[in-house]
């Protein structure tokens, strides 16, 4: 395996143009052909562009996808562990040809990047998944979207840069690589240790930093991630606030606080490893690695996809290629009789009754407004949190209903939202199946695509409502599994998410029909009906069943509504 050195004659990539051509080509590129990007193909973009992913200078060929998920290398040699490609619909590839340049732009149509195709491929998926996630399970996250996705064929050839990426937010902070490798000569640092946390920063995390940096005699580059992350994180913008109120209390012209615009794959040991290299272009020497780094299911209280330690095993053996020192998260407690954090491994037999906090008791104490001890973060960084995640008697809330037609999904829900409306302390809005359908979406017809695109405008306007403080009562049939956990990912985001699946026979659905529609079904007159010749998918994982055979709909809405008491989520 070759060594990464410092690229181009020791020169960090650096694809932006001169203002004079980049105004040049914006009228040239009037005609060329377009794709607007995804928010992964964004911030793959701004790091090819300004040096993050130095020494990639566009999105891979195939040549160097296939090195990259068979050897870990670029066939230059240098280590690089994931793919990072521009992926299209078959539908554009027909539209592309050789050596053509296309405009890229962000989701609003602003124009960023021109890439002059030089190749365009199909990647092997199933081999990446087994390659670079270790797994062609569909469990992964990331692998489930890469296997579902339509996007079948790859543009590969280099960019030149026209315009940054467009952030609103935190200006100040978005360093780029040239930035950081400035700030750092500057104040004349020549060990840096880069250190990242998902989650929001506490004292355990401080201290371990600041163990760390005395111990491998360095200065710390706080380098959280702000762009895909882990399915259910905290939304950065508390995240950066944590950091900046913990900042306050390090010794000063000890740390420097940055984002990295990155889109994670959640890939474990290899997600490792490419995080280092991306940390050496920032101009770091060590990087800090926790024992679950990058694993798709860290903190969510399931087990780890990838072995704990891994990662740091991963990274420790691949120094000598990167050049970046691996330096390992260390579990701390907190001492109470000593009035500080130690070391796991330090502690004594006697001291081992210490006192530590886990993410999941975090949660479950900000969800029911409990207290957080000072000893585990100071106040500053609680108050931010405490708005971030506020109690789940005062967050928004989507109750998802799902089932047969005739099930009962309808008219529980309509005791729901009377029930809702009589406590009156938050909005409440019904989204019914055929309500939505007469408002929403009545261009569209009953094909596959139309039912999921109907189930995920549904979610779409629930989670408006939850991000907003309401409560979203939905009551759609939602037969698609991708679709329900589509909306499931796009709403826990902001709130409370409930999936209920009304589970009553096909039989007894088939009883009631008062609209007829199962009879229509049965003679053939509809067709594609649920239920009858086409199939329901049913919920693996739902919060409640309830089969409404034997239960009225008050029944049923009151073994919803005890349930959210028990949650938390009503009072």
């Amino acid at each position: 395996m070759g060594h990464l050195i410092e690229p181009h004659g020791g020169k960090l990539v650096n694809l932006y143009c001169p203002q004079d051509l980049a105004d040049s080509l914006k009228k040239q590129s009037i005609n060329y052909f377009s794709i607007d990007l995804t928010p992964r193909q964004l911030f793959d973009l701004e790091l090819i562009l300004n040096g993050g992913f130095s020494p990639l200078q566009g999105f891979m060929t195939q040549a160097e996808y296939e090195s990259v998920v068979d050897k870990e290398v670029l066939p230059n040699g240098l280590c690089w562990p994931i793919p990072v490609y521009l992926d299209i619909s078959e539908e554009t590839a027909k539209n592309i040809s050789l050596e053509q340049p296309i405009a890229l732009r962000d989701m609003e149509g602003f124009l960023l990047a021109i890439i002059t195709v030089s190749d365009i491929w199909q990647p092997d998926k199933l081999k990446e998944a087994r390659q670079i996630y270790g797994t062609e399970s569909t469990i992964h996250p990331s692998v489930e979207e890469m296997l579902d996705s339509d996007k079948t064929y790859c543009l590969g050839g280099k960019l030149i840069g026209l315009e940054q990426p467009v952030h609103y937010d935190y200006k100040m902070l978005r360093l780029n690589p040239v930035d950081s490798r400035a700030f750092f000569q500057r104040m004349g640092w020549r060990r840096i240790m880069a250190f990242d946390t998902y989650k929001p920063l506490h004292s355990a995390h401080k201290e371990m930093a600041l163990l760390a940096a005395r111990q491998n005699k360095v200065n710390i580059f706080m380098h959280p991630i702000v762009g895909l992350t882990h399915p259910g994180d905290i939304d950065h913008y508390a995240r950066v606030r944590c950091f900046e109120a913990i900042m306050k209390t390090f010794p000063d012209d000890s740390v420097i606080f940055g984002l990295l615009p990155l889109a994670m794959r959640m890939a474990g040991p290899k997600e490792a490893l490419w995080h280092a290299i991306i940390r050496k272009n920032y101009g770091c020497t060590h990087f800090m690695v926790s024992a679950d780094h990058a694993d798709p299911f860290a903190s969510t209280g399931r087990d780890l996809f990838y072995a704990s330690g891994a990662a740091q095993e991963y990274v420790a053996k691949h120094e000598d290629a990167t050049g970046v020192k691996m330096v390992a998260f260390k579990k701390m407690v907190y001492l109470p009789n000593k009035v500080q954090y130690v070391p796991v491994d330090q502690c004594s037999e006697d001291e081992m009754q210490s006192l530590e906090l886990s993410a999941t008791e975090l949660r479950r104490r900000l969800a029911f407004n409990l207290d957080i001890p000072t000893w585990f973060s100071p106040p500053e960084v609680v108050k931010v949190l405490k708005k971030a995640y506020p109690p789940r008697c005062r967050q928004g809330l989507t109750i998802f209903l799902t089932g047969l037609s005739g099930s009962g999904k309808s008219t529980i829900a309509k005791v729901l939202m009377s029930r809702f409306m009589q406590m009156g302390d938050r909005p409440v809005t019904l989204l019914d199946g055929d309500i939505v359908r007469r408002n929403l979406s009545s261009e569209l017809g009953f094909s596959k695509r139309d039912r999921e695109l109907n189930i995920i405008r549904i979610g779409f306007v629930a989670s408006e409502i939850t991000k907003n403080g309401g409560v979203a009562i939905c009551a759609p049939i939602a037969a698609i599994a991708k679709s329900r956990l589509h909306n499931r990912l796009l709403i826990a985001k902001s709130g409370g998410y409930i999936e209920i699946h009304i589970a009553t026979p096909l039989e007894v659905c088939e009883k009631r029909d008062r609209k007829g529609l199962y009879a229509k079904a049965r003679a053939g007159m509809i067709k594609g009906f649920t239920g009858i010749d086409d199939p329901y998918e049913i919920p693996q994982n739902p919060e409640l069943v309830i089969d409404t055979s034997d239960m009225s709909p008050d029944e049923a809405a009151e073994d919803i509504l005890l349930y959210l008491k028990k949650e938390g989520y009503i009072t």
